[in-house]
């Protein structure tokens, strides 16, 4: 009785670990094929539309881009 607790206990234990560890590498392998969006993106966007963005431009859409993101 108390060795099936045991392994039960044991058993979610490794899986709750192994679990984190897969979770973080597959994290990792998904920010590095799509990195999050940061300024200069922005302005290559802006300028392939055919405007040159100013800094402040630039400053609002990110900040635009951060409060969506919450």
């Amino acid at each position: 009785m108390w060795q099936d607790i045991l392994l039960v206990i044991i058993g979610l234990l490794v899986g709750l670990i192994a679990g984190f560890f897969f979770a973080r590498k597959y994290m990792k392998k998904y920010l590095r094929q799509n990195p999050p969006i940061n300024e200069k993106m922005i302005e290559a966007m802006m300028s392939s539309m055919g405007r040159k963005p100013s800094q402040k431009q630039v400053k609002q859409v990110m900040a635009q881009m951060n409060r969506f993101n919450k």
